[in-house]
């Protein structure tokens, strides 16, 4: 088969507005709850404060992305730069958007927005965050400046990105801000955030200036079939959407993607009657896809693992998004995949050759699964630059373009992103 994409494939990447932007106590924006971050809770107590200093570079990333060949920007808003307290609005965090936004349709980039990308306010927080019903007005109204605001340039809009991340890390595993432990508490968050996701969705539909595509990111992995016979397929298939994995694809999967309720291990349940609230209809599934789920029948024997400790085995993307897509008959864009390797900067260069081999085996893989029938456009590439990697601080390097923090967050592009580069000016042949 040809290794050529389909036609109007969309190639890009991706970043967090927490991860990338700093500048967080400046033009009125206030802090997120990744801001003030407890200590001891992050790698050295590491702050989010320069990140990779996008918020005054911007105009220099978006030339970076021109000159690299990317078709499309997956960025997200922070919350309190656009709405810094209850009922405000700040217009400078809006300008910076829309300069942003502006910046890159100039340029032949097709613009992303991720509405919510973790970084909760601190005012919000303070509320009751997620715990709190008030949060799904609060996050209405939020929406609603922004649709407002950007809808008239902006087509693809993700509403969240990894729920079960922001719920179950945050809230239930007690690893990432705010830092809590509420095991009891998992069927109330869940219906919360949900819940605010549906509001998000018809808040966006209703006050969009222009038709606009709405998905959400969801955090898969799968289990991998132990080979191709249709009984070892349906195993895994079963397996991926039950248990604790389930907890994080078919618990948030089912209500907000089909509209149905879901029961796990007997006693935690979302009902149908708050299915029937939660859903609304989506125009596509982003997948962020690094890695399988891990069992006793998984075999890592001889494989290779990244600094953050995870297997690399493309077969993942491919079954995730065959497994994702036969469930929910969304099409899928592939909106993070990527890998964090131990780069060096040697004489001005980083030549990243494991990095260039995982996005091949896993850019191949994803065509496979085009070939086999699954409807994928896109594939953004997690991430466009080396971030502020949550809990982990500033160890792990993600980016295609490598951020020397030592000198003024230089930006230096790897040989990886030379490599996908070429991916995306042969739409895949280059492979």
């Amino acid at each position: 088969m040809s290794r050529e994409f389909p036609k109007g494939f969309l190639w890009g990447t991706a970043t967090a507005s927490a991860q990338v932007e700093g500048g967080w106590n400046e033009d009125g924006r206030t802090p997120s709850i990744w801001d003030m971050a407890p200590k001891g809770k992050v790698h050295n107590d590491e702050k989010p404060y320069v990140a990779s200093d996008q918020y005054h570079r911007y105009k220099e990333d978006v030339q970076l992305m021109k000159s690299l060949g990317y078709q499309t920007y997956r960025f997200s808003l922070s919350w309190s730069r656009i709405m810094p307290a209850e009922g405000k609005v700040n217009q400078k965090g809006l300008d910076y958007y829309n300069d942003l936004i502006n910046e890159l349709l100039a340029n032949g980039i097709e613009p992303m927005v991720t509405i919510f990308h973790w970084d909760l306010p601190m005012w919000v927080y303070e509320k009751g965050g997620w715990e709190s019903e008030e949060i799904i007005d609060l996050f209405g109204q939020y929406v609603k400046v922004v649709a407002e605001a950007f809808s008239d340039r902006v087509r693809y809009w993700y509403v969240y990105n990894e729920i079960q991340c922001f719920i179950l890390n945050s809230y239930i595993m007690g690893v990432h801000a705010p830092f809590k432990k509420k095991y009891l508490s998992i069927m109330k968050l869940s219906r919360i955030a949900m819940k605010a996701h549906g509001v998000g969705v018809r808040t966006l539909r209703q006050y969009a200036k222009k038709p606009v595509k709405i998905g959400i990111a969801m955090a898969n992995s799968c289990h991998i079939p132990k080979d191709d016979s249709p009984a070892a397929i349906e195993k895994a298939r079963q397996k991926t959407f039950k248990g604790y994995n389930g907890m994080s694809t078919s618990w948030f999967g089912d209500p907000m993607l089909l509209g149905k309720g879901i029961r796990q291990f007997g006693i935690l349940h979302i009902s149908q009657k708050d299915a029937d609230e939660i859903y609304q209809p989506l125009d596509f599934l982003g997948i962020n896809n690094y890695f399988p789920a891990i069992d006793k029948d998984y075999d890592s024997s001889g494989k290779e693992f990244t600094e953050m400790g995870w297997v690399v085995d493309e077969r993942s993307i491919y079954w995730v998004s065959r497994f994702m897509y036969e469930r929910y008959h969304l099409p899928i864009i592939i909106s993070e995949n990527g890998c964090a390797m131990p780069d060096k900067l040697e004489d001005g260069a980083v030549h990243d050759e494991r990095r260039i081999d995982y996005y091949r085996r896993y850019i191949k893989a994803v065509k496979k699964a085009i070939d086999d029938g699954v409807d994928i456009f896109g594939y953004t590439a997690w991430s466009f630059i080396d971030n502020f990697e949550w809990a982990e601080g500033y160890r792990p390097r993600f980016g295609l373009v490598y951020c020397d923090y030592e000198n003024n967050c230089q930006r230096i592009i790897k040989d990886s992103a030379r490599y996908y580069s070429k991916i995306i000016a042969s739409n895949g042949r280059e492979l």
